[in-house]
């Protein structure tokens, strides 16, 4: 399972086609509650004619099949660019806003563009997924130009936090003026937006989920101040039961069991004593290989990790991990 919220489950798997098996992404709205079926019926809407369009202009996953309740796009063997993080990829960001620029000309805005996990990072190009949000424009109106405006400027937020010094000046020109409709909505909407959602137990901006910003710290907290733990890190996975799980992976000479006593009820769902955490040239833990771990994502991981060490590290965390319940079968 990839993710799991009020509007829908997403998971991983294969799907036969004509010529042969091939890996897809299946979303469904079976465990949606009654009093959310009508905004996700909209939103799965949305996304079954975005993909039909998007698609076939190899910009985004391509529509394999759709019913009335779900929907089998194909999978792209790529990484959200929170995990990629790519730095200095000024390569990257063109493909991107030349994927853009044919998603407008399809008519289709969006609109949910300033998520990192809606743009994939597959081999130095980009691609969109998540439609949920877009909107189809049967004519060049002024309400699809300042969508499409909106759609470039979360794009170029992106850009100036992995490549600034490729912002062009009128990038720049783009980024520091919003569109009247943004400013209102972020004056007003956004705020009520936020209420509500955070009373709902909805994902971060990240996709992560509450449990991750609210319990995930106390959880690591307690946690450094056992005298045999090193350092920990605590990244959220889709989880079945909860909706989102919390993995553990802890630097300490004590074991499993006893640290879990340690922490008496406030628990993570999987707790990893790791010799070793992942970490880049600046000493910063790699939470993005963790997060893969946690989901089982192995075949992801390859090409984020660098170098032979570094390798060997994730290779042992890997061998001992914990979360088998939900493997997907390479």
């Amino acid at each position: 399972m990839l993710k799991r919220d009020l509007f829908s489950t997403i998971e991983r798997g294969r799907f036969r086609t004509e010529h042969g098996e091939v890996d897809a992404v299946l979303r469904h709205l079976d465990d949606v509650p009654w009093w959310a079926r009508p905004l996700a019926n909209e939103l799965f809407r949305r996304e079954r004619r975005a993909l039909a369009t998007a698609g076939p202009l190899s910009i985004a996953p391509p529509l394999l099949l759709a019913g009335q309740r779900f929907l089998v796009r194909g999978w792209i063997d790529g990484v959200p660019l929170q995990v990629a993080k790519p730095y200095g990829d000024v390569g990257f960001f063109r493909s991107a806003k030349a994927a853009l620029r044919l998603l407008h000309r399809s008519g289709i805005t969006h609109n949910d563009l300033a998520k990192e996990q809606n743009w994939i990072y597959a081999r130095g190009r980009a691609y969109l997924t998540d439609f949920q949000l877009a909107e189809f424009f049967p004519r060049r109106s002024l309400f699809f130009r300042l969508a499409c405006y909106e759609d470039l400027r979360h794009l170029l937020k992106h850009k100036r936090r992995y490549a600034p010094a490729a912002l062009t000046t009128a990038e720049r020109r783009v980024l520091a003026r919003k569109t009247l409709i943004t400013r209102v909505w972020m004056a007003s909407g956004k705020k009520v937006y936020y209420a509500i959602t955070r009373g709902l137990n909805f994902t971060d901006r990240e996709g992560r989920g509450v449990r991750f910003t609210r319990q995930a710290p106390a959880i690591a907290a307690r946690l450094r101040a056992h005298p045999g733990v090193g350092d920990v890190a605590i990244v959220a996975f889709p989880d079945r039961r909860t909706g989102t799980g919390l993995y553990a992976f802890v630097e300490a000479n004590a074991a499993e069991d006893e640290l879990l006593a340690f922490l008496g009820d406030a628990r993570p769902e999987h707790l990893q004593v790791v010799q070793t955490l992942p970490r880049n040239g600046e000493g910063e833990i790699r939470s993005e290989i963790l997060e893969l771990v946690a989901m089982n994502q192995l075949d992801l991981i390859d090409t984020l990790v660098g170098t032979d060490a570094e390798r060997a590290v994730v290779s042992r965390i890997i061998s001992g991990r914990r979360n088998l319940r939900d493997r997907f079968a390479f």
